[in-house]
C-alpha cells in the first residue's frame, strides 16, 4: 500500500499578554473547527516563511518572533479534492501583546480558504466550549502549555 500523500504545514499558537489563544474558524462542508492559524507550506518554503506569510494573510500579524515547535501533528483526511490524503503540521508558539485581526485576504478570499471567523479565546472558554477543536486536544494541550511551557521536543497533538 503505497504511503499517503500528506501536505506540509506550520501553524501557529500565537498567545497573547493575557494567556489567550488567537484561533481561525474552519466551515468545511461538513465539519466546523476552530484551529489555529497557518496553512501548507509553499514548494521550496522554510516553516518560518510559511508562518509569516500565513499570518499576514489570515490575522493581518506582521511582526512578532517565532518561538519553537510546540506541538505536531498529523492526520489522514482528503484534501483539496483528493489532491492530498491528508496534512502534516508542525506548531510553532508565537508570543504577542493583544491585537485586533486584520486580515491581509478579503473576506471571500478567507471563505475560498474555508475561514469564516477570528477571533481570541482563554483557556477556559476554551474549556466549557461546546465547538470543535483542530486539534480535538486543544483545550487540554493549551493550559499545559501555558503551565509547562514548551518542551524540549514538540509533543504529538493528536487529530
Amino acid at each position: 500500500m503505497p504511503l499517503p500523500r500528506l501536505r506540509r504545514a506550520v501553524r501557529a499558537v500565537i498567545l497573547d499578554s493575557d494567556d489567550r489563544i488567537l484561533l481561525v474558524r474552519f466551515t468545511f462542508p461538513h465539519r466546523i473547527v476552530w484551529a489555529c492559524p497557518g496553512g501548507g507550506i509553499e514548494p521550496g518554503e522554510v516553516d518560518e516563511a510559511a508562518i509569516r506569510r500565513e499570518l499576514d494573510e489570515e490575522v493581518g500579524l506582521t511582526s512578532f518572533e517565532i518561538g519553537p515547535c510546540v506541538w505536531v501533528r498529523e492526520h489522514v483526511i482528503p484534501l483539496f479534492g483528493g489532491k492530498w490524503d491528508g496534512q502534516s503540521e508542525r506548531f510553532y508558539l508565537v508570543r504577542t501583546e493583544p491585537f485586533e485581526p486584520r486580515p491581509r485576504l478579503t473576506t471571500e478570499q478567507l471563505a475560498a480558504e474555508y475561514v469564516t471567523a477570528i477571533r481570541w479565546w482563554t483557556p477556559d472558554e476554551l474549556d466549557t466550549s461546546v465547538e470543535g477543536f483542530a486539534p480535538r486536544r486543544l483545550p487540554a494541550l493549551l493550559p499545559a502549555l501555558l503551565r509547562d511551557g514548551p518542551g524540549a521536543a514538540p509533543i504529538d497533538a493528536g487529530v
